[in-house]
């Protein structure tokens, strides 16, 4: 028996919604509603110093003026991060992750200083500069009070997960690539979390079976996968959508303050014309 589909959508209270990010609200929820799913609301607000609660009070109000409506209460990740901390201390016990005390003028020089730096989908990738600390040497830093981000071995985690895939909508299966980011970020000494490890585990504990999200995220599944195969969790379906550009082909920021949903609203937009703009009539 098929899984009920259910569906997210997971704004960043750091700005007001915008036609994308409409687009995407409303690809999400119509998918779960034509299926007779459900349409879960998550407020990624891990980043306390630019999330702002007036912000999350704005995209509620958006997305009922959208007429979109949600399942269950709205999931806050700044009240979950000790389910973060939970996965995390399994990595952790697993070994493969590693405490980084590089700055970012630090991996820019390592980076600047090496002749050919591999690259990922954002740029260069970090170097790997304290990946090969002595234990020791991890302990007496951190026990001085050091600076540092947990980042995960991508190389010994690959090891321990194996050959893992994931299921794209229109393109099949896809098999992962555990380097495409090269060790990455999961926790820093102040938050339990990233965006990849807090993601992850919310997408498994709230059961969702589709993530319908921007085809800029796509490379990020390759990460997603390798931490749900760790971690033991069902991989779910995935469907990255386009991304809704201005006539210049720029696509939507939170920067464009004349395209965001609340701008329009106050010019006096409608709603039909909102969501005819955003791609649903």
């Amino acid at each position: 028996m098929p899984l009920p589909l259910i569906t997210r959508f997971a704004p960043s209270p750091t700005g007001y919604l915008h036609l994308g990010h409409a687009f995407s609200a409303l690809t999400a929820w119509h998918r779960a509603r034509d299926a007779g799913g459900r349409f879960l609301l998550r407020i990624e607000d891990i980043d306390i110093r630019r999330c702002k609660p007036e912000f999350e009070a704005a995209i509620l109000d958006d997305l009922a003026w959208l007429g979109l409506d949600w399942d269950g209460d709205v999931r806050r990740q700044s009240d979950h991060f000790a389910d973060y901390g939970a996965a995390l201390d399994r990595l952790q016990d697993m070994g493969v992750v590693y405490p980084c005390f590089c700055t970012r003028a630090d991996i820019a020089r390592e980076i600047a200083a090496a002749q050919s730096a591999p690259h990922g989908p954002d740029g260069p990738l970090y170097p790997g500069t304290c990946r090969g600390l002595a234990p020791a040497e991890r302990r007496a830093r951190v026990k001085a009070g050091a600076e540092f981000a947990l980042r995960l071995d991508c190389a010994k985690a690959a090891d321990r997960a194996g050959p893992y895939r994931f299921f794209e909508e229109g393109s099949g299966w896809i098999d992962g690539e555990p380097g495409l980011h090269g060790d990455v970020v999961i926790a820093r000494k102040d938050t339990p979390t990233s965006y990849h490890l807090a993601v992850t585990v919310d997408d498994h504990l709230q059961g969702v079976t589709l993530v319908s999200r921007g085809i800029d995220l796509l490379p990020a599944t390759h990460v997603h996968g390798l931490l749900q195969r760790l971690l033991g969790y069902e991989t779910p379906r995935y469907a990255h959508h386009r991304l809704l550009t201005d006539a210049q082909g720029r696509r939507f920021a939170k920067r464009d303050q004349s395209l965001t949903l609340r701008a329009l609203r106050e010019a006096g937009a409608a709603t039909a014309d909102v969501r005819k703009r955003a791609g649903f009539d």
